[in-house]
């Protein structure tokens, strides 16, 4: 014990997550973003439009929920534009980053040898437009840490294949 010795570190000179070049999401996942909307609103659009066609008592409110609505329906597309804008995942040597967000700005950084499990899911809108999600997993939980969306499906896979040779390198290496 008296070799033992605890120094501090230079937090100042610590590698910044903030000067890596993130990777946007492929400009086409934008169409899955407003489709959803679109389907979405669509549905609400035909339920109130049901209400007020079949229940007289609810005509005369017609005009403001037809203007909250819209305005919900544009701070939506707002949101879902600047978020979209905002997401950039990146594949370091160590770890794997993401950061997402429209009013606050998540970013999250998970070392390679904390992933336990990868996943690829494809909608039937991002299937047709060649696009995945790629879901990391770490150990104690049942749904992923990070949730990459709209990467072309090819490098969805090279991706995959990636995290998992690190997996299994970290698993030969103990």
């Amino acid at each position: 014990m008296e070799d033992y010795t605890n120094e501090t570190i230079d937090t100042a000179s610590l590698p910044r997550f903030e000067d890596v070049e993130l990777t946007p999401l492929q400009p086409s996942y934008i169409n899955v973003i407003r489709l959803n909307i679109g389907i979405t609103f669509g549905i609400i659009a035909i339920v109130c439009g049901a209400g007020f066609y079949f229940i007289e008592e609810l005509q005369p409110y017609w005009l403001p929920v037809a203007i909250n609505y819209t305005a919900i329906l544009l701070l939506t597309i707002f949101i879902a534009t600047v978020r979209f804008r905002n997401s950039g995942f990146a594949f370091r040597k160590h770890d794997v980053i993401y950061r997402n967000g429209a009013i606050a700005i998540t970013t999250t950084i998970i070392p390679y040898n904390r992933v336990q499990h990868v996943a690829i899911e494809e909608g039937w809108l991002s299937r047709k437009l060649g696009l995945a999600e790629v879901d990391i997993f770490t150990a104690g939980g049942q749904k992923s840490d990070i949730q990459i969306p709209g990467i072309d499906k090819d490098q969805a896979e090279r991706i995959k294949q990636l995290l998992m040779g690190k997996i299994l390198k970290e698993e030969t290496d103990e």
